[in-house]
């Protein structure tokens, strides 16, 4: 795991730099997993921890990734900035800000949206998996991806 942000400058982009270790924020719309709808894994830019799959992504027209749920458990903490209350997500492993949690999503996916940065994510895609050391979440897309 990389700690030092000297290292980090130099690995991560100044967005994903901003991002994650200054709990920044892209523009919505203008980021580029906002509307991705390949298949496969989104993982932390920084640690390459498993973050999301695909198959919980949905359209909620916020510009930025959404997500019905996490596949591991996440950081959670009160984000009082900007005169607002709101729940911010962070990686586990790496401590990376990704984005807020809301209580606005699909009722029938659990109510939840997981709002989470492009800049904060690398996506594998599904037929990468296997080659990037992620093969053990191909089961979830059983039946919807042909291999």
């Amino acid at each position: 795991m990389i700690k030092d942000k000297e290292v980090l400058k130099k690995k991560l982009t100044p967005i994903q730099y901003h991002v994650t270790q200054e709990n920044g924020t892209e523009r919505p719309f203008e980021n580029p997993y906002w509307n991705h709808r390949d298949h496969g894994l989104y993982v932390d830019i920084v640690s390459n921890e498993p973050l999301f799959l695909s198959i919980d992504k949905f359209d909620s027209s916020c510009g930025w990734p959404s997500f019905s749920k996490p596949i591991s458990s996440l950081q959670t903490k009160m984000d009082k900035t900007f005169g607002m209350i709101r729940t911010e997500v962070r990686s586990k492993e790496a401590d990376s800000h990704l984005g807020h949690l809301f209580t606005d999503g699909p009722i029938e996916l659990g109510g939840y949206r997981y709002c989470i940065n492009s800049a904060a994510l690398r996506f594998i895609p599904y037929k990468d998996l296997d080659k990037e050391g992620f093969g053990d979440y191909k089961k979830y897309f059983e039946g919807i991806v042909k291999p």
